[in-house]
């Protein structure tokens, strides 16, 4: 029998706009305005500030583990920038500056990684899921809310966020599967920050790209510079608009690397050469957007000295406030809570013992 060609109709583009000198490819540039343009700036700096001191805090023993993401800033923060309130961000566990654009507290931060479960508290007008540390498993969280705003009509997307090792896990590929059979609302944003922990991207996959897996399940993929922010805002509100004209999901694969720790419990120098940080360390997003500000006009070295200054202060009052409020923590009670619409019964018993044992604790301090 002969063989016939089955002509695919996708293919995987590589998108950049600005690359590592700050030098802007005018054809592909998004049309982003100059205020907002600035405000981006602002909120890469302090987080990358800001992951820095929680590196430090961590350190000192004043708050426990946690993962650092400076130099993946732009790969987060470009795709949440597009979002409207209304949409939803489904994170991991690397996205602090998209946390910060959408108004979580740093303070909340310090208090979560200390350890206590209200820092975790998402407010009830901000349609953001808490963070997810199982690898892979809110990509499916994602795709549920997507398919209940798409079945009630509305025109909102769901963003989720995962690392290059997710798409290891059944959980992405099951995910991807419904998206692209029932044409959901989701955008599907990879973090490839090159390792995931100690496995290099060359060990997870024999794929040429990540993004090229969407092509498996009938969903558009698109690889990106993850640090230019400029290419992950494109390509973000190129796929939000088709999202929401019911064009279904992307994948977005945002190429990036991981400046420092995967967490703090974590030695990067025992599995990667320190020439390979030394090489990505040139293409900081931060830096590069910096250039083509100052090159627009919009951005001086002074004025960059002002707002160093102006975000360490932000970040210290919120280191202050934060270990104030750690020395009132809130009833432990509230554990119990928001997990289910209607307690269900074992976690009403859960809930009972969990009163009688804080009773007997609280008697036997009493006795001495």
């Amino acid at each position: 029998m002969p063989k016939t060609r089955i002509e695919l109709p996708e293919t995987i583009e590589h998108l950049s706009i600005l690359n590592e000198r700050g030098e802007l490819d005018q054809a592909l540039a998004p049309a982003i305005p100059d205020e907002l343009l600035l405000k981006l700036h602002r909120t890469m700096l302090l987080a990358r500030r800001f992951d820095e001191r929680l590196l430090s805090l961590q350190r000192q023993g004043r708050i426990g583990t946690f993962p650092p993401m400076s130099g993946q800033e732009a790969a987060h923060l470009g795709a949440a920038a597009v979002l409207r309130p209304t949409d939803w961000i489904v994170p991991a566990f690397r996205e602090m500056a998209a946390d910060i654009w959408r108004g979580r507290s740093l303070e909340s931060i310090i208090v979560y990684n200390n350890g206590f479960s209200e820092g975790g508290r998402v407010p009830a007008e901000r349609n953001d899921l808490p963070i997810s540390i199982p690898v892979g498993s809110q990509i499916l969280h994602a795709v549920g809310i997507a398919w209940g705003m798409k079945y009630r009509g509305k025109d909102d997307v769901a963003l989720a966020f995962f690392g290059d090792g997710a798409t290891s896990q059944g959980d992405f590929h099951e995910a991807l599967n419904f998206a692209g059979v029932f044409q959901v609302p989701a955008i599907f944003v990879c973090q490839n920050n090159q390792w995931a922990i100690s496995i290099p991207r060359s060990r997870q996959t024999r794929s040429r790209t990540l993004a090229q897996k969407a092509l498996a399940y009938g969903v558009p993929g698109i690889q990106v510079d993850g640090n230019d922010i400029l290419a992950v805002y494109a390509a973000a509100d190129e796929a939000v608009a088709r999202a929401r004209a019911g064009g279904g999901a992307t994948l977005i694969e945002c190429v990036t690397y991981r400046m420092t720790v995967h967490t703090t419990a974590d030695d990067p120098k025992r599995y990667r050469p320190d020439a390979e940080v030394e090489e990505w360390r040139q293409k900081d997003p931060i830096t590069r957007f910096q250039s083509y500000l100052a090159a627009r006009g919009l951005l001086t070295p002074e004025a960059v000295a002002a707002e160093e200054a102006a975000v360490l202060e932000e970040i210290q009052s919120a280191v202050d406030r934060a270990e104030e409020e750690m020395k009132h923590p809130a009833d432990p009670l509230l554990m119990f809570e928001h997990a289910y619409a209607e307690m269900p019964v074992h976690l009403k018993e859960q809930r009972e013992e969990f009163i009688r044992f804080m009773a007997e604790r609280k008697e036997e301090g009493r006795n001495g």
